[in-house]
């Protein structure tokens, strides 16, 4: 279905590793950026330029220098801090850097609220590629702020990193009206044939992606598909919980048909509007048998569901009608054991900073209000 959906087939990969919290991401993709000897893509939602950011601006502009080519492609709205002294540097040394829907007046006469690319993508040479919820900011390395936010990424590796490469040149492509004719030279670099030369990997895996430009919906429909799958257990952890009628009828009834449904949201995330919206479907969730906990400890930012010991699902989607219709969105789907252990994991230690919603909650009238009038905004958040 999901080949069906995005046009992308199930390919596999050698390695798959989850990567728990900012400050690892962080360190795994720039250690990974310095031994790039071909190129490095990068596509990001949010890029500031603060610590972080500038700490990977200079660690770009230095590979640059030393022949690899980079390119880097920006959501126009989500780094809309980065400006052209902070990308100077970057032109000045070779690093190609493009903005996806320019928000400037004039540039052009398109929404710009909505249709953002949502998706963070890292490839390097073609071999090793990521994406997962971490934005390059502050906000999501607690070395730097303790209050960051909890996310996880994934790192591939294998012949599955090149439809991770497919989107973002697709990407690139779209955003700068650059013919792939131009950068044809640079396909067989691109695309390595990693399965002649490093063997097949093992680990089944399909990049899946969504956005305005489909109307098939990939992303909701692979997740609300794996859920209606689901046996034994179906985890999901997200920011934003803003489900459609198919993903809320897929939850209650696999928890009705005695699933282990449990969700994990953050206690207060950066929308008051979208906590509330999520809040007013707590009742009908647990009356069905979904287990509900709200992370207390920071900001939760990741975005993941797992099934069985069958599926784990990592992107940039959250659970909501804005990433599964409106943004351009990645998610990388793992069949079999390789991940699902992981995620099970990573949730189990998340519970430790969570606190379980107890059904009849006790709630004054103008949060209940409050909560009924967020719902009503729900198919825009």
């Amino acid at each position: 279905m999901g080949t069906a959906a995005c046009g992308l087939p199930v390919s596999s990969a050698t390695s798959v590793e989850l990567l728990s919290g900012g400050a690892r991401t962080f360190d795994v993709i720039f250690d990974c950026i310095r031994q790039a000897r071909d190129h490095v893509h990068l596509e990001y939602y949010i890029f500031e330029p603060d610590t972080i950011g500038t700490a990977l601006r200079d660690l770009l502009i230095e590979r640059a220098r030393e022949g690899v080519t980079v390119r880097l492609l920006l959501d126009a709205l989500g780094s809309k801090r980065i400006g052209r002294k902070f990308m100077a540097p970057m032109r000045e040394a070779g690093i190609q850097v493009a903005l996806f829907h320019d928000t400037r007046i004039g540039r052009r006469l398109r929404p710009v609220i909505n249709y953002r690319t949502h998706r963070k993508i890292v490839v390097c040479d073609g071999r090793i590629g990521f994406t997962g919820g971490v934005n390059i900011t502050d906000e999501e390395d607690a070395r730097i702020r303790p209050d960051a936010y909890h996310d996880v990424h994934l790192r591939i590796e294998g012949s599955a990193v090149r439809w991770l490469q497919t989107t973002f040149i697709e990407d690139w492509t779209y955003a700068t009206g650059e013919p792939l004719r131009h950068v044809h030279k640079a396909i067989d670099s691109m695309f390595p044939r990693v399965e002649a030369e490093e063997g097949v990997g093992d680990i089944p895996v399909q990049i899946v992606t969504s956005g305005p430009d489909s109307a098939l919906e990939a992303i909701h429909r692979i997740q609300v598909d794996a859920i209606h799958a689901a046996e034994q257990r179906a985890w999901l952890t997200t920011p934003y919980f803003v489900p459609t009628e198919p993903a809320l009828m897929a939850l209650t009834s696999a928890a009705l048909r005695g699933v282990d449904v449990r969700l994990m949201v953050p206690r207060r995330s950066d929308s008051l509007v979208v906590s509330a919206a999520a809040r007013s479907y707590y009742d009908e969730l647990i009356a069905a048998g979904v287990k509900i906990w709200e992370y207390k400890a920071r900001m939760l930012h990741s975005k993941t569901l797992v099934v069985d010991d069958s599926c784990a699902m990592i992107g940039t989607a959250n659970f909501d009608n804005r990433s599964f219709r409106l943004n351009f969105e990645v998610s990388a789907v793992i069949y079999g054991p390789a991940l699902t252990g992981a995620l099970v994991a990573q949730f189990q230690t998340d519970l430790r900073n969570a606190s379980p919603v107890r059904a009849n909650r006790r709630q004054t009238f103008p949060r209940r209000l409050g909560e009924a009038s967020a719902r009503l905004f729900s198919p825009l958040l």
